[in-house]
């Protein structure tokens, strides 16, 4: 077997197959359907201090993937007004998530099953706080599909594009020698640089969600792939 692992280069040759153990997947985009949910609750978040959501989507869109919270700094600037958006965020997601408008990814699950049957870990990450974490676990029936699953306060409080949520899942896990045993996947800029910047020995994109594959090469990307579902063969 070919290994990509370079101790100097992030990412992945195509080609060649990386000695990954531990798998570290994005939700919402990469496994769970987006299908806008994230810019309407994030209109009603706005809409809820008063604020006009049109002025703001472009700089929502560039940043999907980021933490919630991180989003409402930037556009609000004040901490308490931040604090109050991403409420209001998190309270229209879990409307949004309670009235069935959340679903897997076509194969997504299989595609988990797939992994953890090849003997590798598997951690669901996010940007969004670990209530609606939580709730859409339970609405698609995964609270105990992944190994173990993260957010950003579970990794000190810092989400993509930092690097500590991949770091978290490597140490609480610890079914890896190396980071470069790690993969990355995800379907934004964000998570391809939070990779990137773990040292992961794969970095891959997918384009079932908010970035293209212009984008996600730039930010580090060393596969693209059309959906997660391709991720397994990639491995094996």
């Amino acid at each position: 077997m070919t290994s990509l692992m370079n101790p100097t280069t992030p990412g992945t040759t195509p080609g060649t197959t990386p000695d990954i153990r531990l798998v570290v997947l994005d939700m919402a985009g990469t496994t769970v359907a987006d299908g806008g949910l994230v810019e309407e609750a994030f209109a009603a978040a706005a809409r809820h201090l008063g604020a006009e959501p049109a002025d703001m989507l472009d700089y929502v869109r560039a940043t999907m993937g980021e933490s919630k919270i991180s989003v409402f700094r930037h556009l609000f600037g004040e901490e308490a007004k931040a604090q109050d958006a991403n409420k209001a965020f998190e309270a229209a997601y879990a409307d949004l998530v309670d009235g069935g408008r959340v679903a897997a990814l076509p194969g997504a699950r299989e595609t988990i099953e797939t992994l953890k049957s090849q003997g590798r870990t598997v951690v669901l990450t996010t940007g969004f706080a670990r209530t609606t974490q939580d709730a859409i676990l339970a609405a698609l029936g995964w609270q105990d599909l992944a190994d173990l699953t993260l957010c950003p306060a579970d990794a000190g409080g810092r989400g993509r594009p930092y690097p500590d949520m991949v770091l978290t899942a490597f140490l609480r896990t610890a079914v890896a020698d190396d980071v470069r045993q790690v993969a990355v996947v995800g379907d934004t800029s964000y998570d391809m640089l939070s990779g990137v910047r773990a040292g992961a020995g794969l970095v891959a994109g997918v384009l079932t969600g908010a970035h293209g594959a212009d984008a996600l090469r730039a930010a580090g990307a060393g596969q693209v792939l059309d959906g997660v579902g391709q991720l397994p063969g990639v491995l094996a």
